[in-house]
């Protein structure tokens, strides 16, 4: 090693899914696989190319304006973000600065260990139990922050708002963070709680429900006093993270509730239709809640179907780590697409029944 590689920070990074760049059926990284609302659209095609020369507004008021009139809260208690990973890793920077370890599930998003490694902060991994749920009592110790996504990823599971409250009941004294990327295909969000706990803060996305994971929009909500802290961090190193275009199509998606909400009714119903053809084809999985579906075969090895599927041009996710090396995580595309994808697994098993 020479000398200066002594001093560099060294993180062993979070592996995002495959973004082919081919025509294939993409159910691996759990996008929408509808357009986003027409006033999107509108926008671009409206939108003054001349303004792109100025800086964009560093405290993003259009957009924050949207969303607290959406989510009926003060715009104070609104920080936007470069996507949700933008708005959590600025969340792990700004409130988890104890010594003691900060707690999330050991099956769950990869990226929250990326993000403690790089700012160096302790952590914990509590175990979901066999069922792939979270046990509440495990988050009753002594810690420095917790944070868990609800529904779970990979897992697709939703916990129900009472076990939420529980875990931010026992934890006042430090920052609990509900990671809600998925919660508008699942059920009553903790944004119901935000005005009772001064400690909790909600991340939620526009990637998954408001179709709109390439253009990078996150957001969290909480009390004005820890949305100060966050812009206070945020601006300490870059005033200007959401770009002109992002800040005006954003806005454009929250106006249209119809759309939104028409969108995600498709999807949920495509979901439990999938679930149904699965279980026709021997898979098991769990109650997914999400826009994607945690899948095993008790007859056929994860690795193999996963690349099977992926020589067809149908991606979905796989990881082969510890505890979840036989599932496959199956993102809801059209019913078209899942159609597709059935139809070539029925072609598979029977060819391997031979």
């Amino acid at each position: 090693m020479r000398e200066f590689e002594k001093n560099i920070r060294k993180v062993e990074p979070y592996v995002p899914g495959e973004q082919p760049q081919q025509k294939v059926i993409k159910l691996n990284t759990n996008e929408n696989p509808y357009p986003p609302a027409p006033g999107v659209r509108a926008a671009l095609a409206s939108m003054d190319t001349d303004r792109l020369r100025l800086y964009p507004d560093p405290s993003s008021e259009i957009l924050v304006r949207e969303l607290a009139e959406f989510y009926k809260v003060a715009p104070s208690q609104v920080f936007v973000g470069v996507g949700s990973d933008d708005v959590l890793s600025m969340c792990f920077l700004t409130f988890f600065n104890s010594e003691k370890p900060i707690f999330f599930p050991d099956v769950t998003y990869s990226f929250y260990k990326v993000w403690a490694d790089l700012y160096r902060i302790p952590y914990e991994c509590q175990a979901l139990d066999g069922d792939f749920r979270i046990v509440k009592e495990d988050y009753y110790k002594e810690n420095g922050g917790v944070i868990f996504p609800n529904p779970n990823a990979p897992t697709a599971l939703y916990e129900e708002l009472v076990v939420v409250e529980d875990i931010i009941s026992h934890n006042r004294d430090v920052i609990v963070i509900v990671d809600e990327a998925y919660i508008d295909f699942a059920g009553r969000s903790a944004l119901e709680l935000i005005d009772k706990y001064d400690n909790l803060i909600v991340v939620q996305t526009f990637s998954k429900a408001r179709s709109m994971a390439g253009m990078r929009i996150g957001y969290a909500i909480g009390n004005p006093a820890l949305i100060k802290y966050l812009n206070d961090a945020k601006y300490s190193f870059n005033s200007y993270t959401m770009n002109q275009t992002a800040l005006i199509c954003g806005a454009e998606a929250v106006k249209d509730k119809a759309y939104f909400e028409e969108r995600i009714r498709k999807i949920i119903e495509t979901r439990e239709w999938a679930k149904g053809e699965l279980r026709k084809l021997g898979f098991s999985f769990t109650d997914s809640r999400a826009n994607f579906i945690f899948a095993t075969h008790p007859e056929y090895d994860a690795g193999e179907l996963f690349e099977a599927m992926k020589k067809e041009g149908i991606y979905v996710r796989f990881w082969g780590s510890r505890r979840i090396e036989q599932y496959m995580r199956i993102t809801v595309g059209t019913r078209e697409e899942m159609e597709a994808m059935f139809a070539f697994l029925r072609k598979y098993m029977k060819k391997a029944e031979k």
